[in-house]
């Protein structure tokens, strides 16, 4: 639903109740054209209110849209150099810790290799 069609039916919504209550309530002809008045001037300041902050809030989105626009690239960038960076900074480590588990596996090889010497020995 668009905004527009909805204020303007709001607003027409709004006017015509009062100016409906305003008719339809018994008063002489002066305080009539009085509150009528009264009304109009009333209606004109909410109508100008509404407009101000709608146009106030086009330009809030506006902004914002472009704000985002401009943003989001920079933050994938830095993000990307970000990871890189880690990438490169846990590289070294990463080697060094599949060096140990390879000296691991190794030593675990060869004490199952004793293991299963002695355990022939003693079979025998």
């Amino acid at each position: 639903m668009k905004a527009k069609p909805f204020l303007i039916g709001l607003t027409a919504g709004i006017v015509g109740g009062a100016i409906a209550t305003i008719l339809s309530t018994p008063q002489s002809g002066k305080e009539l054209r009085t509150n009528i008045t009264n009304f109009s001037a009333n209606a004109k300041e909410r109508l100008n209110d509404v407009n101000f902050k709608t146009k106030n809030t086009k330009q809030s989105l506006k902004n914002l849209s472009n704000e985002v626009k401009n943003n989001i690239p920079q933050i994938i960038k830095e993000l990307s150099q970000s990871l890189t960076s880690f990438k490169q900074q846990i590289e070294p480590e990463t080697a060094l810790l599949k060096q140990e588990i390879e000296g691991l596996q190794k030593s675990i090889s060869e004490i199952e290799q004793n293991v299963s010497q002695f355990t022939d020995k003693d079979k025998k």
